[in-house]
């Protein structure tokens, strides 16, 4: 198992693995929280569908599991 977040992960996983990063997916305003697609998209892929930059995005996601719960 992967022990550091990466933009081929899905988003499912991201927040099965570290759920402090859901605040971060919600107020980027982002619909991956309960979405039956989070599973199959990665980071890149929901960066790319919901125009955000995905480096910007990222960094976010590490900073939360950096201050949240679960492996980092």
């Amino acid at each position: 198992m992967k022990s550091k977040v990466t933009e081929d992960m899905s988003m499912d996983e991201i927040m099965r693995r570290w759920p402090a990063t859901i605040p971060v997916i919600l107020r980027h305003r982002m619909l991956c929280v309960g979405c039956p697609i989070a599973p199959f998209h990665t980071m890149a892929d929901a960066c790319r569908e919901h125009d955000i930059d995905g480096s910007a995005f990222r960094d976010a996601i590490r900073r939360a599991i950096g201050a949240g719960d679960g492996p980092a």
